[in-house]
């Protein structure tokens, strides 16, 4: 195909690519998915730094690939999977901050919608609005699988901020109240808008990694090892 590779991921073959991708921000995180629950793995592409694996999970194929931090970064990596390498699903896997009391430290999410102040969806596509959705027909596979493995999801709309560092210290309670956002993260609503626009599936499992509320946070290490519900749940799609 004379599209591929394309400037941002370096496979010239689509076919190492399967149909579901699993995509964390941390390409640590693809890597140790891969190193851990992936068998026959072979590495598809490590441009730029961001690391992409295909192998099988109980007999089935499936790829995990980071998709680096924020809307542009995600929205650059996701559109080229979807547009030039065949894959149907995207499934994002990645921690967040909650905003909401009842949301904890390692709580599991699902988002439903994505609330943002970001311009991609309306630069990229022409769409107006501050929500973006997931696919229903994927969460509804999601919510099987984890009732299955006994996992408990939260169900969500949360915040797609562009901004990590910022001033306004009580914008994730205007979020909150105002707005509906139990958590924040940087990249779902830009990986929706994509799904939407080119009638593809896309969905997003968040593990919480820290609390505006209660202020309770954790190290690196943990947030690159230890999510492992959401990431059980996400890898049963290749089933």
């Amino acid at each position: 195909m004379s599209n591929i590779p394309t400037p941002h991921i370096a496979c010239n073959d689509p076919s190492l690519i399967a149909k579901t991708v699993l995509m964390p921000g941390d390409p640590l995180r693809a890597k140790y998915i891969a190193d851990n629950f992936l068998t026959d793995v072979i590495c598809f592409t490590s441009t730029r730094n961001i690391l992409g694996f295909t192998g099988y999970y109980k007999g089935k194929r499936i790829s995990v690939m980071g998709s680096g931090m924020g809307m542009p970064s995600i929205g650059i990596y996701s559109y080229e999977l979807f547009s030039f390498y065949g894959v149907d699903e995207i499934v994002r896997i990645g921690s967040a901050g909650s905003y909401d009391a009842n949301f904890n430290v390692y709580d599991t999410v699902l988002v439903n919608e994505a609330y943002s102040e970001s311009s991609y969806a309306k630069i990229a596509f022409n769409m107006r609005g501050h929500v973006q959705k997931s696919t229903k027909s994927l969460n509804n596979k999601l919510t099987k699988i984890a009732e299955k493995l006994n996992i408990e999801l939260k169900p969500a709309r949360i915040h797609s901020s562009d901004v990590f560092y910022g001033e306004d210290k009580d914008l994730w309670k205007r979020m909150h109240d105002d707005n509906g956002c139990k958590a924040v993260e940087m990249e779902s609503f830009a990986l929706f808008a994509n799904a939407k626009a080119l009638g593809k599936k896309a969905a997003c499992l968040l593990t919480i990694s820290d609390s505006f509320v209660t202020h309770e946070v954790t190290s690196a290490e943990e947030r690159q090892n230890s999510f492992h519900n959401m990431m059980k749940i996400a890898l049963e799609l290749a089933k």
